[in-house]
């Protein structure tokens, strides 16, 4: 028993808690927080179904994840290495697109509804980005003993 709470407060299970946190806010923003708000607003239901795209992201992932996994960033990766420097950049692009977001009302008619759309864009196009990263991270960084761990830590 005390070996498996030993487990649960290693280093890098306690990495993967906080990043498996990090990567389920964007996706509840864009699932369900997004609609509710734009609904609160006053938005036609029809052009909250539009905000759905956002989330796109996700589904085709597979596509530029072998680009993500072998583009090295130029100045970030020397640094940080290759899948620290993308989760930085992933991690600033999510911030950016949530402060984005926010800082428009939707109740200003299309043009703010444009620029909430171009966030939540970017937001699930991020978000996807740094769940690649992360699985990319977590295996690498970890022996095989600790896999399960690890990936059970993230999605909790």
């Amino acid at each position: 028993m005390l070996e498996s709470i030993k487990l649960f407060i290693h280093p890098r299970v306690m990495t993967m808690l906080f990043l498996g946190f990090s990567a389920g806010v964007p996706i509840l923003l864009i699932f369900s927080t997004l609609g509710l708000w734009l609904n609160e607003a006053g938005v036609a239901k029809s052009t909250i179904t539009y905000f759905s795209w956002a989330a796109l992201g996700y589904s085709f992932k597979f596509v530029w994840a072998p680009l993500v996994d072998r583009l090295p960033l130029p100045v970030l990766t020397k640094t940080l290495g290759r899948r620290r420097a993308w989760m930085l950049v992933s991690q600033l692009a999510i911030m950016g697109a949530i402060l984005l977001m926010a800082s428009v009302d939707p109740k200003a008619g299309i043009d703010g509804l444009t620029i909430m759309a171009y966030g939540a864009v970017l937001l699930g196009f991020s978000s996807a980005t740094q769940d690649i990263v992360i699985d990319a991270y977590r295996i690498e960084s970890a022996d095989k003993d600790m896999q399960s761990m690890l990936s059970a830590t993230y999605i909790a």
